[in-house]
């Protein structure tokens, strides 16, 4: 008789392993617009944060100051955001999506909640909002 290998339980391991899976899975959904999971994250934060800086943005998303300014630059190359001059304080930059970023956010936004309907497709209304 083969033995099977005892899998890891637990609830913390069962939703890291849905996490992982999920960010895969967006990954490859939004392969063909030239932007990753990571970028994503960050567009929708600067829309809706005024007056957004790279600080005050990689403080809330937990992510190294130095490390945002490289995921900044790539979204600036892409002519997605602009850094403003901050008018409050000029020695500071704003973030802010351009025309461009908006409709990269929008199309993002569209394939985001089809992502979260067939991760959820097995769940009830009730199941759904327990999560939420």
């Amino acid at each position: 008789m083969k033995s099977r290998k005892q899998r890891p339980s637990g609830a913390a391991f069962l939703l890291a392993q849905l996490g992982a899976h999920a960010a895969d899975r967006f990954g490859e959904r939004i392969k063909g617009l030239g932007v990753a999971p990571r970028h994503a994250g960050i567009l929708r934060m600067i829309s809706t944060t005024p007056s957004c800086n790279q600080r005050a943005l990689a403080k809330r998303l937990g992510v190294l100051p130095s490390r945002m300014v490289i995921l900044i630059d790539d979204l600036t190359e892409k002519g997605l955001v602009e850094r403003r001059r901050s008018t409050k304080d000029r020695r500071h930059s704003e973030l802010v999506l351009t025309k461009r970023g908006r409709g990269m956010l929008e199309k993002l936004s569209k394939l985001a909640a089809e992502h979260e309907a067939d991760l959820c497709a097995g769940l009830t209304a009730a199941e759904r909002n327990t999560l939420a």
